[in-house]
């Protein structure tokens, strides 16, 4: 059986196409756009273990070469991958403790008043362009960037910059899509490096700054490896909690019984947060990660030198862990989803964007308590994008 993982099918609905999945096995061989043939598991338990299992499922080969990357792919590509996303230990550690202390519960927590202003202003300009207006490009974009920023401690003038940056990463469907990716790429590179110079120069707040003093003390980073840090932290700061934030919107507009029941009761958002990352499951797929050894997974043998990827998705819609998956119950408890991974690579921004989100929600339907969906929802299209469950484009107005 064929599953289209780019489909408008399997993105509207991946309950349905994850579990014919799962009916031909726990661990399936398909074809994955860019990265070729390889396994996807489909059950939580076979993907929690392959996302721990970090020495038998590693992202680099001995070599060092990364799971993700062809032999065909650009310099610039190979640079910006070479981050602690793409690590096994102990690089991994020894870059992940250096900005542990930027998103540690504290540290983030304290941001919350800042981040709830962000988004009160956001809201406010929501119709600032027109109505119908579209939440993704007016809204759910921009909250996230907006965030991470201000924990960068990169220039808010410098903000619609990397705005057309990241929209142009939305077009990854395909090689040749790839390739249209290059010059956006080599231009954020460029603009980070100056960036880093600008703080060695004169110091500065945010995370950027506290790089470059890790730096200047002798810490074990190279000046590669924090652009790279920089371009990562921008990159999954901003893209994944942008669909988290519009797809949480979709959901609810389409269904105002679910909306009301939110705002009658806004200390219920952090419920409803924790149900919209396992039921939307904005990061569908992990990195690819090679198999070091032959292993059985599930009563299937794999051998070694093959690929394999958690399939997210597939384990937050495992009847298995939650009673009927296929359904959003913004009041289920427990709530077992994987939506930031598990194991060495557990997401380490999780609480920023368990806030944005909530944030986002709240500043939104408080600003606009008319809010709807400005075409059925059954125009609403997602982006032929493998890997993450994105919304095109969230057009909405208000009564």
């Amino acid at each position: 059986m064929k599953i289209d993982i780019t489909s408008q099918e399997f993105f509207r609905d991946p309950a349905a196409a994850v579990a014919r999945l799962r009916a031909m096995g726990p661990v399936v061989e398909i074809h994955f756009p860019i990265v070729g043939k390889v396994w996807v598991t489909t059950t939580y338990e076979i993907t929690g273990r392959v996302l721990k299992d970090s020495e038998t499922f590693t992202l680099r080969k001995n070599g060092g070469a990364v799971a993700g990357l062809r032999w065909w792919m650009p310099r610039v590509v190979r640079s910006v991958s070479n981050n602690m996303l793409t690590m096994d230990e102990p690089d991994h550690t020894r870059l992940r403790e250096i900005v542990d202390e930027a998103f540690r519960r504290r540290a983030v927590l304290d941001m919350e008043p800042r981040i709830r202003a962000i988004t009160d202003t956001l809201a406010n300009e929501l119709f600032a362009g027109g109505s119908p207006a579209d939440v993704v490009d007016r809204y759910s974009r921009r909250v996230p960037l907006a965030v991470i920023c201000e924990v960068l401690g990169l220039p808010q003038a410098d903000r619609p910059r990397f705005m057309a940056w990241t929209n142009s990463f939305t077009r990854l469907t395909n090689v040749m899509g790839f390739f249209g990716l290059i010059p956006a790429m080599i231009s954020m590179k460029r603009y980070l490096e100056g960036q880093l110079d600008v703080a060695r120069a004169n110091g500065g707040e945010g995370l950027i700054a506290e790089l470059v003093r890790v730096e200047k003390e002798g810490g074990r980073i190279s000046r590669d490896e924090m652009v790279s840090m920089v371009f990562l932290l921008l990159g999954a700061g901003t893209e994944t909690t942008t669909h988290l934030i519009s797809g949480s919107v979709f959901e609810l507009l389409r269904n105002p019984e679910r909306r009301d029941w939110l705002e009658k009761d806004w200390s219920r958002i952090n419920l409803a947060i924790e149900e919209f990352l396992r039921f939307v499951s904005p990061v569908q797929f992990s990195k690819p990660r090679y198999i070091r050894k032959d292993i059985e997974l599930g009563g299937i043998r794999l051998p070694a030198g093959d690929k394999i990827m958690a399939m997210i998705v597939a384990a937050n819609m495992d009847p298995a862990v939650s009673e009927h998956p296929e359904v959003l119950d913004l009041d289920r408890r427990p709530n077992r989803h994987i939506a930031f991974g598990s194991g060495i690579h557990f997401c380490l921004g999780h609480q920023l964007a368990r806030i944005e989100g909530k944030c986002a929600l709240q500043a939104l339907l408080t600003r606009w308590p008319k809010l709807e969906l400005a075409v059925p929802e059954t125009e609403i299209r997602w982006r032929a994008r493998p890997g993450i469950r994105a919304i095109a484009s969230l057009p909405v107005l208000s009564k």
